[in-house]
């Protein structure tokens, strides 16, 4: 049988994934412990890769997207997680998401229960 939540505790893991979402952002760069970010192959096909625009010019560029997104509100973050926006790329539209896992990595954890 699941355990319910009161309201305040609900409250309590939004804020506690909002905050390990923010963290991630904020280092985005740089991710530390088991944090890992993923490019899909969408993504990757946008990033150039040539002598006078190496591939870390266009991916930095993306990075720094996400690590500066602060338009958060009630519609576009409907559960106050801080974990998906939308944003364009070289004139084309992108997403980007954070998923929280387990430490093992092995499972994802749809109520933040490790948080």
């Amino acid at each position: 049988m699941a355990q319910s939540t009161t309201p305040q505790q609900h409250q309590d893991r939004t804020e506690r994934i909002a905050a390990l979402n923010d963290a991630l952002r904020s280092n985005i760069s740089n991710p530390q412990g088991h944090d890992r970010v993923v490019l899909t192959q969408g993504i990757g096909a946008l990033i150039e890769d040539t002598p006078l625009r190496p591939f870390w010019f266009d991916q930095q560029a993306l990075l720094k997207i996400v690590r500066t997104y602060a338009d958060f509100s009630s519609e576009n973050d409907p559960y106050g997680q801080r974990d998906f926006a939308t944003f364009t790329f070289k004139d084309v539209r992108c997403f980007w998401k954070i998923d929280l896992y387990d430490p093992g990595l092995v499972k994802f954890a749809l109520n933040g229960s490790f948080c």
